[in-house]
């Protein structure tokens, strides 16, 4: 048994130690499966995150006005904006722009990649909100119009998908490491910054976004490790080949 398991480990780590970045997308994606079967069963099935959600609501409200979110009326208003970039109209415009870019490049096995996993993003997000059927927080008024269930967080699984699929995507056909490293942090920022702003506008419960960043960030790192063996069969366009076709 020994003599048959050794082998594989050694094999197992030379694969590693030559595809590192593919080793962290894989270990990051299973962080994030992990934390998001998590919050399903604390947030959703067993309940036992309810008391610290509510108490982070409340405190990002003024005590004496639980409508008025803490802080004066023009942070209320940036929440607002930052939130709107998680919103569909933004998000259309930033997949077309996106699009736009990668079509430029003539990327175009890219780009159907890129509508395919945003748009099997966007169905797995609405069926969730369907199984999941959590209500919405009720505490505080809404700072904004909301139509859906609450878990996971629409605008944050939803921003997560799009721009973290979008920086993962233009990432795999950019030769410089630098700009890679600058389109996914850009990326991160923008989700977080709209998950935040989910919480402090009362729309969702602070489980609700950890689920969709979680969730978002799973699905992205599967497309990525999609493009990636689509890439290694020669199915989809690599950042040599995208820089020759451009010129």
């Amino acid at each position: 048994m020994s003599g048959a398991v050794l082998p594989r480990l050694v094999a197992v780590a030379r694969w590693l130690r030559k595809n590192p970045h593919s080793a962290l997308a894989a270990i990051v994606l299973c962080v994030a499966v992990w934390a998001a079967t998590e919050l399903v069963d604390e947030a959703v099935y067993e309940k036992e995150s309810q008391a610290v959600d509510e108490r982070i609501l409340l405190a990002l409200r003024n005590p004496s006005d639980i409508s008025d979110p803490v802080g004066p009326a023009w942070v209320e208003e940036v929440g607002r904006d930052l939130t709107a970039l998680g919103g569909v109209a933004v998000q259309v415009l930033v997949v077309l722009a996106g699009g736009t870019y990668l079509a430029l490049r003539r990327a175009y096995r890219t780009l159907i990649l890129l509508l395919m996993s945003i748009g099997g993003g966007i169905a797995l997000s609405i069926l969730l909100k369907c199984i999941f059927n959590r209500d919405r927080p009720h505490l505080v008024p809404h700072g904004s119009w909301v139509y859906t269930s609450s878990f996971p967080s629409g605008h944050s699984m939803m921003s997560t998908i799009t721009y973290l699929t979008l920086a993962v995507m233009l990432a795999r056909i950019e030769s410089r490491l630098h700009i890679k490293a600058f389109l996914i942090f850009v990326a991160v920022g923008i989700s977080c910054l709209v998950g935040i702003s989910r919480v402090y506008l009362g729309v969702h419960w602070p489980t609700d976004v950890l689920a969709g960043w979680s969730m978002g960030t799973a699905w992205a790192l599967l497309c990525s490790v999609v493009m990636r063996e689509l890439q290694r069969r020669g199915q989809v366009e690599t950042a040599d080949a995208t820089a020759a076709a451009s010129y």
